[in-house]
């Protein structure tokens, strides 16, 4: 049956959200501009006039291919690369401009794959082991000589002529299907939990291990392999599974921690920030306290977001550059966004915006609980967990409640890696909500 005289669908309830997301975005590029220029620009409108007209064509493309899918998704999704292009742009305009290219992309291929997928998604399920082969592939690509590249200690970038970008990001979502695919198959066996049963769960440990000593990247491992955990759980509800997995983790973080390092220096870092000393500093170019070299980049994010305060400095307010034009938190646009907008937008600001994440994770979750096959809950569920984690990981090391390590904000971050591979992560949630409330 269709929805009542007084109710609106699914699709026409997107609509109205877009719209109130299109005001938020002109308001904040306005805010920028005045805060800049003391003035209104038609360029602050322009961008948000061209990112509303993006989210309809996207807005569009749901209508035609998942009609009866989870109407707050794709708003929500358009409210955190709102904020993270308003704050990259009010950062750094050559990198907004970058940024809106790549959200292009991003929904570009979030509608391709709507359309592609829109009658079954689940032939993807046929496909488990070359999604398993090309995972690996993508994840030990930047250790191909020639092409990889270290960037700030870690090894997960890929350069190929004037393209750069992070294959981790869509090594995840392709591990997320491989998973999905295995685990509905298997999780029988599994959930009788016999010794001999651990193999793949000692496979996918010792594989998460090797790409932390090869990537010298704790965040990396650790979301990997929290995928594995929560997606293993989900298909056999054996909290044992966990428990061991944890353990191993921990045994093979200890390891990594005596053997490598740069795990070593961002585990001192996270516990002793403040530790005093003169040594040499590459960001200052001479002797400088230690905290002002080792752990320059938390120091200063701390910093950032104490002089936010309860309110904030407001958009376009705060301070990110010295007199001479020198960043003061490097990487602020990517790893440290949180820090820029907990400066601006105060403790309430980031405490909406990590709201905000919150209902993008239980809106994927109800899509989990709502999927009638295994596949798709498993996929749902590892999709979401993904998001969940990747969100806890950054923001908890930018606050000092783990180590730090130079993965993104999801949406939010510049990146273009980051911002392609999460709208395919919103497309492959969209497509397991429409199925489910079909059937329904």
């Amino acid at each position: 049956m269709g929805p009542g005289p007084l109710t609106l669908g699914n699709r026409n309830r997107e609509l109205l959200y877009l719209g109130a997301v299109g005001v938020l975005t002109g308001l904040g590029f306005a805010s920028v501009y005045i805060a800049r220029q003391a003035v209104v620009s038609w360029g602050s409108l322009g961008y948000a006039l061209f990112f509303f007209g993006l989210y309809i064509a996207a807005h569009i493309v749901t209508r035609i291919a998942v009609p009866d899918a989870d109407p707050y998704l794709l708003p929500i999704a358009g409210l955190l690369t709102a904020v993270g292009v308003t704050e990259i742009y009010r950062l750094g305009n050559a990198d907004a401009f970058k940024q809106g290219l790549w959200i292009v992309v991003g929904v570009g291929l979030f509608a391709a794959t709507l359309l592609a997928l829109r009658h079954d998604y689940r032939v993807l399920e046929q496909y488990k082991y070359l999604f398993g082969i090309a995972a690996i592939a993508l994840l030990f690509l930047p250790r191909v000589p020639g092409l990889g590249e270290t960037v700030n200690g870690a090894r997960l970038w890929v350069k190929l002529g004037p393209i750069e970008f992070q294959p981790g990001e869509f090594s995840k979502i392709f591990l997320i299907v491989f998973l999905a695919a295995y685990l509905r198959e298997k999780r029988e066996v599994l959930a009788q939990g016999r010794l001999k049963d651990l193999g793949p769960l000692l496979l996918i440990w010792g594989a998460t291990m090797l790409v932390l000593v090869s990537s010298n990247d704790l965040g990396s491992g650790l979301l990997y392999y929290g995928i594995f955990l929560a997606m293993l759980y989900v298909a056999t509800a054996r909290l044992w599974y966990v428990l061991v997995g944890a353990v191993l983790f921990l045994a093979g973080g200890y390891v990594a921690y005596d053997r490598i390092a740069h795990v070593r220096d961002r585990v001192t870092i996270w516990l002793h920030p403040w530790t005093t000393g003169k040594v040499y500093c590459p960001q200052t170019g001479g002797l400088a306290l230690r905290q002002d070299c080792q752990s320059y980049q938390l120091v200063k994010s701390l910093y950032s977001i104490a002089n936010g305060g309860f309110g904030g400095a407001g958009l376009g307010k705060g301070t990110f550059t010295t007199t001479d034009g020198h960043q003061l938190i490097p990487y602020v646009t990517s790893d440290f966004i949180y820090s820029a907008l907990a400066q601006e937008l105060g403790l309430v600001g980031v405490s909406a915006l990590l709201l905000v994440f919150m209902l993008f994770v239980a809106r994927g979750m109800k899509i989990a609980l709502q999927a009638d096959d295994g596949f798709s809950k498993l996929l749902a569920a590892g999709l979401t967990f993904g998001f969940a984690l990747q969100t806890f990981i950054i923001v908890g090391g930018v606050l000092r409640e783990i180590p730090l390590t130079g993965i993104t904000l999801p949406f939010v971050s510049y990146g273009g890696s980051s911002v392609v591979a999460n709208f395919l992560l919103l497309a492959g949630l969209l497509l397991v909500s429409d199925r489910a409330n079909a059937e329904r």
